[in-house]
């Protein structure tokens, strides 16, 4: 598979499809079993709340896995991406409901680098707080 955006058609400020992502709890206990983190603060409202906090939180490397299908679903190649990194800022709590949590993200090419490469930056949101900072992603276009 390759990238089917060109690098040539892309300029900095180029906005990608924006989209948002549902997090219930079974989502994150199918997670648990497919990553092997059965932290209890993943599942158990009640220990999550016993260490401090305001109810059960999605595991960070489900919160940035969900992120970068923006970016991959724009490119249209997971094998597009060469680098990709964020800073945990504060974590998506999941609610004991039909709902769930809700992780909105939106994208822009912040910088054309060498190589047919460039530098998106992401945004990942959920309850109105940026829940990814230094959210960056680095592609290989065609």
């Amino acid at each position: 598979m390759t990238a089917k955006v060109a690098y040539e058609s892309v300029e900095v400020g180029t906005e990608l499809p924006a989209q948002s992502f549902p997090v219930t709890r079974a989502a994150l206990v199918q997670y648990a079993g497919a990553s092997g983190d059965f932290n209890p603060i993943h599942w158990n409202e009640k220990f999550a709340r016993e260490v401090g906090l305001p109810d059960v939180i999605a595991h960070g490397m489900f919160t940035m896995a969900e992120a970068i299908r923006v970016v991959t679903d724009w490119v249209g190649d997971p094998g597009a991406v060469v680098e990709y990194g964020v800073r945990f800022t504060k974590p998506v709590v999941v609610p004991n409901d039909d709902e769930g949590a809700l992780i909105e993200v939106s994208a822009k090419v912040a910088a054309l680098l060498d190589d047919k490469q460039v530098r998106v930056d992401l945004t990942a949101m959920s309850e109105g707080k940026k829940v990814l900072g230094m959210s960056r992603a680095v592609l290989r276009l065609g």
